[in-house]
């Protein structure tokens, strides 16, 4: 395309704000077929990605409008990286309104928890709840049953059904075209790890599980020869942290926090799966309510850049849009992020 640089595994369209990461054969089936575990045909589709919404009353009204926007496209689902309120009580009834406006969506709707759902429940303006009641009441209202959400129901398997990871519904999977998507439950507020010995109790556990529902994605795509995988969680996992620290000076990138990190083993793990798998693998995130779309992995031990790894972010509030993600088979780019701007949204940056 005119205006277009390509370079490595993606390129970037200035003016059309279009993305694209080379050999993302994310191959995902038409809206119909949904009644199965591995669907499509290996045509040309489209889903949604959004994250980090309805913070307050504003951004409320304007997630309607995002709605709306994500109702009228025609796309094989949507996937909302986790934080579904802001500074809002933690309530049961808060849950029940956004289930219910998750199943009005007209394409199937996958959801992954964020950290204000229940990690930073303890706060005074969010209710003082216990963090630890709060995760399993969102895991009783959110995720039961081998389906999504929405009004066309996509097939799902759980962690859950192995008896050793029994709690861990809300870590699920889908496979589209020979394409493995994860979702895996990491969450900001440095994933609940330094609070207090009960919230590193929690953890350890759910790292552990995380950590094998990772493994067994990769094996499971390399055993099926699948094209590619696509990781959803809600935590930007600050893969700046692993940079030496020229790189991080040359973007005036802060040097690391001094606490210890919830998302180092996972980068580790990550790292290590994505260089030996060879296949594009993708992480889509939330949390820092930036767009962006870069590779920001870089190897442990040559130090450059990992080229089959993708990062993209969703927006967040105050940005109430979303991204589209889409994927064809005839494209030598194949996977292609573009960002798709709310009209009824848009900020009008005029002076008064």
């Amino acid at each position: 395309m005119k205006g277009a640089k390509k370079s490595g595994w993606g390129w970037v369209q200035g003016q059309g704000l279009v993305f694209s990461a080379l050999g993302m054969v994310l191959l995902l089936s038409g809206p119909a077929a949904l009644q199965g575990g591995a669907e499509g045909q290996g045509g040309r589709f489209e889903f949604g990605l959004i994250g980090d919404q309805q913070y307050d009353a504003e951004s409320e009204a304007k997630f309607s409008h995002l709605m709306e926007d994500l109702n009228q496209a025609d796309l094989a689902f949507v996937v909302h990286t986790g934080d579904f309120k802001g500074g809002q009580l933690c309530s049961d009834g808060l849950f029940s309104r956004r289930k219910n406006e998750f199943q009005a969506s007209r394409h199937p709707w996958i959801y992954t928890p964020g950290d204000n759902e229940w990690t930073d429940c303890h706060r005074l303006y969010m209710g003082r709840y216990d963090p630890l009641e709060r995760l399993a009441r969102l895991r009783e209202i959110f995720f039961s049953g081998d389906r999504s959400l929405g009004q066309r129901a996509l097939a799902l398997e759980r962690q859950s059904g192995d008896s050793k990871y029994a709690k861990f519904s809300e870590n699920v999977r889908w496979t589209y075209s020979n394409v493995l998507f994860v979702t895996l439950h990491i969450v900001g507020s440095n994933n609940n790890l330094g609070r207090s010995s009960e919230m590193d109790a929690e953890y350890q556990e759910r790292n552990a599980a995380n950590l094998a529902w990772l493994r067994q994605a990769f094996d499971l795509a390399r055993r099926d020869r699948m094209r590619g995988i696509m990781l959803i969680m809600q935590a930007n996992p600050f893969f700046e942290d692993t940079w030496s620290s020229s790189r991080r000076e040359s973007l005036r990138i802060a040097p690391p926090d001094r606490q210890r990190s919830g998302y180092s083993d996972f980068l580790s793990a990550l790292e290590r799966e994505t260089v030996t798998s060879g296949m594009p693998v993708v992480l889509v995130h939330g949390e820092a309510h930036y767009f962006r779309i870069d590779k920001p992995m870089f190897s442990s031990t040559s130090k450059r850049m990992v080229e089959n790894f993708t990062r993209v972010e969703t927006f967040g509030v105050p940005d109430v849009h979303w991204v589209r993600a889409l994927v064809d088979p005839k494209d030598p780019n194949l996977f292609t992020f573009k960002p798709e701007i709310v009209k009824k949204n848009l900020v009008d940056h005029r002076s008064p």
